[in-house]
């Protein structure tokens, strides 16, 4: 099923100078849970660790754009994203980075999540794929480094977050303390 997805929702056409990626994680939370995490395009910072903040310019239909905060331990503080693409039925989000002060140009992404069977309970595919532009000065095999190792971190945190709201009915946790060691150094 994993190849199906990735064919149907993840094929990016990358050009010479772009690099792209698919990763994929397992999830052991409903996808309702996942899902009401993921969609919130307002709301990043509930699982994503190196986000601090989010402004959202728009009503959170396609094309709202958010202003959001970095944590330190990236090379930004901000970044200006704007919503592409918000599927509740087939539950597929799509953002593209639109300014900010890193280097990540050109960057989309799409993120669908899917109903799985895991150790005979209810769990969830997360795939998330992405393409961006090579910065000058940078390799191919660098950027996408980065951003994957960028892109697990989140996912590592979309699990643990959504895991922890099964396991308490799913319900958000009050709060979220990330550590020092979450942070990515280039």
């Amino acid at each position: 099923m994993e190849a199906q997805f990735i064919e149907r929702y993840h094929s990016h056409q990358p050009s010479e100078h772009q690099c792209s990626s698919t990763l994929v994680k397992h999830i052991k939370a409903p996808v309702d849970i996942v899902w009401s995490l993921v969609r919130r395009f307002d709301q990043p910072q509930k699982y994503k660790p190196f986000i601090s903040r989010c402004t959202v310019k728009g009503d959170l239909t396609i094309g709202s754009v958010r202003e959001v905060n970095v944590k330190s331990g990236l090379p930004a503080t901000t970044s200006t994203e704007r919503l592409e693409l918000l599927d509740d039925e087939e539950h597929i989000l799509g953002i593209r980075i639109v300014g900010g002060d890193h280097r990540l140009k050109n960057y989309s992404s799409i993120i669908t999540v899917h109903p799985k069977t895991l150790d005979g309970r209810p769990g969830t595919l997360v795939i998330e794929s992405f393409v961006v532009d090579v910065p000058e000065g940078n390799t191919k095999e660098e950027t996408c480094y980065f951003v994957r190792a960028l892109i697990n971190c989140n996912l590592k945190s979309l699990a643990d977050v959504s895991e922890r709201m099964a396991m308490q009915g799913g319900v958000l946790p009050v709060s979220v303390n990330w550590s020092s060691s979450n942070q990515i150094e280039t």
